[in-house]
């Protein structure tokens, strides 16, 4: 009679790899929403303390400081041209999602000064948090196979295309917003904001690669 081994190999069907179950249409639906709720709490906490952060929500925030147009616009018109660079490589079915996200994030913002209202907040905790809830809103977007527009859209297809992480394109697109930013907001303020985009930019790097999720 032959002894068992101890510590026997894995099963067949333990070796096999689990079957893929893409997302319904509820799942990216909710997915989407969670995804702009971040964003908007993110670019809130923001502009609560002067702040700006990197990709395309840096962007509209820093425009808004010097020509009075709500962010939430200017976060939409500078997506303009990048939902035509995501229409052209991403595919119609991505760039539909991301201007739905796009338009409840303007429609967010707009909303929230009539709803909420932040009396101070320390510029340390808005640029940790403001990053982080930026950055947990691109992931689940980006997820769902959405993104915020802008910067977002190039880098995902980065990603997808070549394989370079979304996040380290990310890091240095933001150094060159806010290299910008030092012409025009005081230094002490970009240097915080610097922390902003490392915080968002760490959590698409660690968070989004491939192989680590299996929904699609």
């Amino acid at each position: 009679m032959t002894r068992q081994a101890a510590f026997p190999g894995p099963t067949p069907s333990a070796s096999r790899p689990m079957p893929v179950k893409p997302h319904t249409l509820l799942d990216d639906v909710y997915g989407i929403a969670v995804g702009v709720l971040f964003v908007c709490a993110g670019i809130v906490l923001l502009q609560a303390a002067g702040l700006i952060t990197g990709g395309v929500a840096g962007i509209a925030l820093l425009s808004s400081y010097f020509s009075g147009m709500p962010v939430g616009l200017l976060f939409m018109l500078i997506n303009v041209p990048f939902f035509l660079f995501g229409y052209l490589f991403m595919g119609p079915l991505f760039t539909i999602k991301s201007l739905a996200g796009s338009v409840a994030i303007m429609l967010l913002l707009k909303a929230v000064p009539h709803v909420l209202v932040i009396g101070h907040v320390h510029v340390a905790v808005a640029a940790l948090a403001g990053g982080t809830f930026c950055g947990m809103g691109i992931l689940a977007l980006a997820r769902h196979g959405a993104g915020v527009g802008g910067t977002g859209i190039v880098t995902l297809w980065l990603q997808k295309q070549y394989g370079i992480n979304a996040g380290r394109t990310q890091v240095m697109i933001d150094a060159v917003i806010l290299l910008v930013a030092l012409s025009l907001v005081a230094p002490q303020l970009v240097a915080w904001s610097a922390l902003s985009a490392v915080a968002m930019s760490s959590m698409v790097m660690a968070w989004h690669r491939a192989g680590r999720y299996f929904g699609s």
